[in-house]
């Protein structure tokens, strides 16, 4: 297996606050990392990151043994936290924007995707749900042939059979040749996915490494793993 992200040391100041405090980790190809930790502990900072939206403080990262740059750009799919589409666009809009900024993106694959969330290419955005927008989102983030999907909170606020549908389309749409990063604080949904695991607070990693090892060792899943880190926040 191919080694798709590596950070030293990565660190992240917003004077006076520390936002990530020397973060060091390593993501090979075939692997689903979920990066998990309460509001404010830096996951967010850390994808803008890696996606090469922020730049680090100090310390190191490769995307794919590309430095930050435009190939490392090239490699990853960053899915944010909020939808950045225009309430006017319809689904199929939104596709055409996405096939003429990215050159790696499938307008197949997306089209086919569509149909797997049930969602009509007529439908404009601001007529959709929210947790509607978030499979469209997740539809275009995962349309792309990047080697590194960054997904933060893809759960968050949405419906639980919409959740099942996004699970399913990560599960769907996951290959071995990359690597997927799922932030999240609601565990409980998605843990089952997780082959690695990174538990974050106050901008430092507190535990990480292999999910099923982890269970194995601490006799918890990783949703209790994730209470008991962090019950006094």
């Amino acid at each position: 297996m191919a080694i798709i992200l590596e950070t030293h040391g990565l660190r992240k100041n917003f004077f006076p606050k520390v936002a990530l405090k020397g973060i060091d980790l390593t993501l090979e190809s075939g692997r689903i990392l979920g990066l998990m930790g309460p509001n404010g502990s830096g996951k967010t900072t850390f994808l803008k990151i890696i996606a090469s939206l922020q730049k680090a403080s100090g310390g190191t990262f490769a995307v794919n043994g590309a430095k930050p740059g435009v190939e490392s750009k090239k490699a990853v799919s960053f899915l944010p936290d909020r939808n950045t589409l225009f309430p006017w666009m319809r689904a199929s809009d939104a596709i055409d924007f996405y096939a003429d900024f990215f050159p790696d993106f499938d307008r197949a694959k997306a089209t086919d995707m569509l149909g797997f969330m049930r969602l009509e290419p007529g439908e404009r955005v601001k007529a959709m749900s929210k947790g509607m927008i978030e499979k469209l989102n997740l539809t275009l983030a995962f349309s792309r042939k990047a080697r590194l999907f960054l997904l933060d909170e893809p759960l968050g606020g949405v419906d639980p059979v919409s959740r099942e549908r996004i699970v399913s389309t990560i599960i769907k749409t996951w290959t071995e040749d990359s690597a997927i990063i799922i932030s999240t604080h609601l565990v409980n949904d998605v843990e089952s996915l997780f082959n690695d695991v990174a538990f974050i607070d106050r901008g430092e990693l507190v535990l990480g490494g292999d999910a099923e090892a982890l269970r194995q060792e601490r006799g918890k899943s990783i949703d209790q793993l994730y209470r008991d880190i962090f019950a006094d926040r």
